[in-house]
């Protein structure tokens, strides 16, 4: 039984960024500075991929870093869009027919995440959950209402179908933290990535909570296609 969906970069040099006396200040959650190698992708006739870098900074307020352990986690997520995940069975042994379907209100396109530990080390499901963080952790809307089993067996179809075509990844320990203050990791662009706008967004987690989270934007667009 198979599943079917219907529907370079050079090394760069981590400069600390301080944030102002002033807004550190004003409360006691860290400041996240995130960027990435580069805001927009151009999908030219042979296209092959591209990786993204994203690195930043981290500034606590008044300069002080706190003790013990702190976690990064970083997710891209491409444009959402309707699909229908259809179930592909074989025929008296011969041919592959459609079998049976199950639709989504919203999907990503392109879903990666990598986290500094593995994110159940991190913070528990309910957390997780609120942030959409890990891949079990996606809120996709089926359309059908049906039996629960059911409903998880088309998810993990859905999700494997796109982790073999590069479009959904997850990856432990992937993320690199230097003295609590700059971080980075990098994350592979597959070929066959749509256009749109992307959301690279950044989460610090300590003490198995969110502390600070920042996002950025990757446009991807055709060029001379």
């Amino acid at each position: 039984m198979s599943w079917r969906p219907a529907c370079a970069l050079a090394s760069l040099l981590l400069v600390g960024i301080t944030a102002p006396a002033a807004a550190q200040q004003q409360g006691q959650a860290p400041i996240l500075v995130p960027d990435v190698s580069q805001h927009q992708i151009e999908l030219r006739s042979g296209f092959t991929g591209a990786e993204l870098l994203l690195f930043g900074a981290i500034a606590y307020p008044g300069g002080r870093i706190p003790d013990g352990q702190i976690d990064i986690v970083v997710v891209i997520e491409g444009p959402r869009t309707p699909i229908t995940v259809r179930e592909k069975a074989k025929l008296g042994g011969l041919i592959w027919v459609n079998a049976e379907s199950n639709s989504y209100r919203t999907a990503p396109s392109f879903y990666a995440v990598a986290s500094s530990r593995p994110i159940a080390d991190i913070m528990d499901d309910r957390e997780a959950y609120v942030y959409e963080i890990g891949l079990k952790h996606l809120q996709l809307s089926p359309l059908q209402v049906g039996d629960t089993q059911e409903q998880l067996r088309f998810r993990d179809g859905l999700i494997a179908t796109n982790m073999a075509d590069g479009r959904f990844a997850q990856s432990t320990g992937s993320v690199e933290i230097s003295q609590k203050l700059l971080y980075s990791a990098r994350i592979a662009i597959p070929a066959s990535v749509p256009e749109g706008r992307y959301d690279a967004s950044t989460y610090l987690v300590r003490n198995g909570k969110v502390q600070a989270a920042e996002e950025t934007e990757v446009v991807v667009a055709k060029r001379g296609v």
